[in-house]
């Protein structure tokens, strides 16, 4: 499998004008050779794979890594680096431009004075838009701990209890269950918070009639899910019924219009035409959904600027929302796997209610 994905990466390497590939983004880097450390790099040539890492991670890199030759760089990553170069008369190298820090592409370019350094953005992440076998195993078990999590946390969705300890918990239970980590800063918002579509967990305590929105996941082997569901503390009103059968339909028509051969701008014209045909275009400012993986954002956004035909494969949130200032918001996600015939969603968690602790 990993052998795989370095043939797919070299055949690329006429397209981009290189000789060889310097990969120091963290995710790309895992993707290509397994590693998981957090300190090193590879280089891909005709000469073969390198993994240069240093003396803490010696041992770690050649046991993760068996299709990578590990050379230790403790002094100096960019000397031996410049060595292999010279060694495998590399002249044109691919970097990743959008993670190489300006001072370390300067100190590349101060001692690989016989290198011409190209920018590579984008092409390990073009590789890693469609999903394996075992990356979608993953990712479903990632969706599976958040949805146990929280299963395990809603009976403390209830007055007095304060945002931060709802997601303290969610976080313990995803911990607890398998998870390597969390996706992200787990976001909890209620009341009128519920209106910032990212308003992290604060010290305000639930009150009575309150709208708490939840967004959060859990990593697992690297791999990251996301997931939202807005609740109503007790007894909705009649105006918070209202926007989130909106939100849900609008989701569920996302949803239906996710297949194979579908452009990302459908998807999100799918939910926004519903939300907007309601009057509340406005509240809705953000895009329909997101590819996710090894990163918690991937392509393809679904965005009704973004023309990415979807492919089996795919993996993508759908996650419209509807924000009032002053008053509250509703957001739903779910992680759904792009198929020929559609798509299979992986989240699990009861949405089809608004009062779902009832």
């Amino acid at each position: 499998m990993l052998q795989t994905r370095i043939d797919k990466l070299m055949a690329l390497r006429s397209r981009a004008g290189v000789e060889a590939f310097y990969v120091t983004k963290p995710e790309n880097r895992f993707y290509l050779s397994g590693f998981s450390g957090t300190a090193g790099a590879l280089l891909l040539c005709s000469g073969g794979a390198f993994l240069l890492t240093d003396f803490r991670y010696l041992e770690q890199a050649g046991q993760e890594s068996p299709h990578f030759k590990v050379i230790a760089a403790t002094e100096s990553l960019i000397e031996k680096l410049a060595a292999l170069l010279k060694e495998n008369k590399v002249t044109r190298l691919g970097c990743d431009g959008d993670h190489l820090s300006y001072n370390d592409f300067l100190k590349l370019k101060d001692r690989l004075v016989s290198v011409e350094l190209i920018g590579t953005t984008g092409l390990v992440e073009e590789l890693r838009l469609y999903k394996d076998s075992a990356e979608i195993k993953n990712i479903e078990e990632a969706v599976r701990l958040s949805d146990l999590a929280f299963e395990q946390v809603r009976p403390l969705i209830k007055p007095g209890t304060p945002e931060r300890e709802i997601a303290l918990q969610l976080e313990f239970a995803m911990r607890s269950k398998g998870a390597a980590g969390v996706a992200f800063d787990t976001i909890v918002a209620s009341g009128p918070r519920s209106a910032l579509p990212h308003g992290v967990a604060s010290s305000r305590r639930l009150k009575k009639g309150d709208l708490v929105t939840m967004d959060f996941g859990a990593v697992y082997c690297g791999y990251h899910s996301d997931i939202t569901r807005t609740a109503v503390v007790e007894e909705p009103a009649p105006w918070q019924r209202d926007i989130y059968s909106i939100v849900l339909e609008a989701q569920l028509k996302a949803i239906e219009a996710v297949s194979h051969g579908v452009k990302a701008s459908a998807v999100d014209s799918a939910a926004r035409d519903v939300i907007t045909g309601m009057g509340y275009g406005e509240y809705f400012g953000h895009g329909t959904g997101h590819g996710l993986g090894l990163d918690i954002h991937e392509n393809p956004r679904l965005s009704k600027k973004v023309d990415t035909v979807l492919q089996a494969g795919m993996v993508v949130t759908v996650e419209p929302g509807i924000y009032l200032p002053g008053r509250g918001g509703v957001r739903i996600e779910d992680v759904v796997v792009v198929s020929d015939s559609g798509c299979r969603v992986l989240t699990r968690t009861p949405k089809m209610r608004l009062e779902i602790l009832s």
